[in-house]
């Protein structure tokens, strides 16, 4: 096989694909990454991880700033950007470090540059071009923009600039209430800043559960957080202490800082993917259940793919691919059964169906829901923290989907998947000895008194 063959072709080295890689290469398969930035894409350098450090950062504030709360004396004396900077960097350094190691000994080739699809099973980089008997795109996405906006990264921003952010602003505008303008503004509030998120749809987090929506809405509320629901956006300009922005109203909201979060599109422009014939939708690959798209020998995984834009969607699917090109003939991934959380404060996670889908689904009659407190719940207390398990599940049938909302809760989601996965009944979730006092005894609660012998909850 020449220097320029493999067996798998990977045109991006992000979640999606260097889970392709790395398990391709385990299942003896000579595999290639095209990348022309990091291994790692938009999760390791400027999602998922520097967030999440950023959010822990925020949690560490309001920790010390409200110690008193829990009998500790301390003094909050504010937020040193360059030391949450220096912490978030070097986390995430330290696991692109350990992911760069991990692609050289499992032998995988990464080669530096932008890749372009030239032929169904070829990658032109610069004057190269290499060839495999699979080629799997996973080229990622990019922050959506709105018509009338211009980014300058200093007073118009994307999340990736936010990342970036040598201070803390006085004020902050977001725009776009789903998941990245939710969990940055709760960062932003936490950190001190006035904070107001501009959102066109009727509440928060529209994926989510309307009960999870509302309850993340009082919760920010209570922060301080100002949300402005069912508003559009007209058009902004500078002014001398950031920008004023305009709204379909007529309002007029002054800020610092605004963060553009409307969502994030698929980065398939320019690679080729139209020429070659790729059947695309508003940018979209569109595949079948085994990632397939029309062309044969070419995959597609992650963000391109229609569907939830979630890290571990594309890992697990890179998984899948590289299975299935070794004739393991693996699970297709059940969409429905994709966890997922908001990690702001408090936390919103869930998987399954939401209430909505699960009555368009089965009838107003064909479901039965219970909502458990946390009150109730004894770690809940400990921690200060409010919110719920609500519970979706057939009538007389299994559990279809799991709605929390509280601090720390998408650590409970795991357990929430397995019950989902394995459709468990409430009668079969009962009778599991959860450990005392840990928040998973309130999905244990739930089930017990969706299963019609409630504890410490009223039936």
């Amino acid at each position: 096989m020449a220097d320029t063959d493999y067996d798998v072709l990977i045109l991006g080295g992000g979640s999606g694909g260097y889970a392709c890689a790395l398990r391709a290469a385990q299942l003896d398969l000579s595999v290639a990454v095209v990348e022309e930035s990091k291994v790692g894409g938009t999760c390791l350098h400027q999602g998922c991880i520097p967030t999440k450090a950023l959010l822990h950062a925020a949690e560490v504030a309001d920790s010390a700033r409200d110690s008193e709360v829990f009998g500790v004396r301390a003094t909050f004396e504010g937020v040193d950007m360059a030391g949450v900077n220096a912490y978030k960097d070097g986390v995430v350094k330290r696991l692109f470090n350990g992911l760069t190691g991990l692609v050289r000994s499992r032998g995988v080739t990464v080669i530096e540059g932008r890749g372009r699809l030239t032929g169904p099973r070829q990658v032109a980089v610069g004057d190269t071009t290499y060839s495999a008997r699979h080629v799997v795109l996973a080229s990622g996405s990019y922050p959506r923009m709105l018509p009338g906006l211009e980014v300058d990264g200093e007073r118009v921003i994307t999340s990736e600039h936010a990342l970036r952010l040598d201070r803390v602003p006085a004020s902050v505008a977001v725009l776009g209430g789903g998941v990245i303008g939710c969990e940055f503004a709760s960062v932003w509030r936490s950190f001190g800043a006035d904070v107001t998120i501009v959102e066109a749809l009727p509440r928060l987090i529209a994926g989510e559960d309307e009960a999870s929506s509302k309850a993340l809405q009082r919760a920010f509320t209570k922060r301080g957080i100002t949300v402005r629901t069912d508003t559009s956006f007209e058009s902004v300009k500078h002014t001398e202490d950031g920008v004023a922005l305009t709204l379909a109203d007529g309002s007029v909201l002054e800020a610092e800082v605004l963060l553009v979060a409307v969502g994030r599109g698929p980065r398939t422009e320019g690679l080729g993917y139209d020429e070659q014939g790729v059947a695309m939708e508003r940018g979209f690959v569109l595949t079948d259940e085994r990632c397939r798209t029309n062309l044969d020998g070419v995959r597609a995984v992650g963000d391109i793919v229609p569907g939830l834009q979630l890290a571990h969607r594309g890992f697990a699917q890179g998984i899948f691919v590289a299975e299935d090109i070794a004739g393991l003939d693996p699970r297709p991934i059940d969409e429905v059964g994709i966890p997922r959380v908001t990690y702001t404060a408090p936390e919103v996670a869930s998987v399954g169906l939401d209430e909505t889908a699960a009555r368009a689904a089965y009838g107003e009659d064909g479901i039965e829901t219970l909502t458990y407190d946390l009150g109730g719940n004894g770690k809940s207390q400990i921690l200060k923290t409010q919110g719920f398990v609500k519970l979706i599940r057939r009538t007389d049938g299994p559990v279809v989907g799991i709605h929390l909302v509280g601090d720390r809760v998408g650590e409970l989601v795991g357990q929430a998947q397995l019950i989902h996965g394995w459709e468990g009944y409430p009668e079969d979730v009962a009778p599991l000895v959860h450990a005392h006092p840990t928040q998973h005894e309130a999905l244990g609660e739930a089930h017990l008194a969706l299963a019609g012998k409630p504890l410490h909850t009223h039936s």
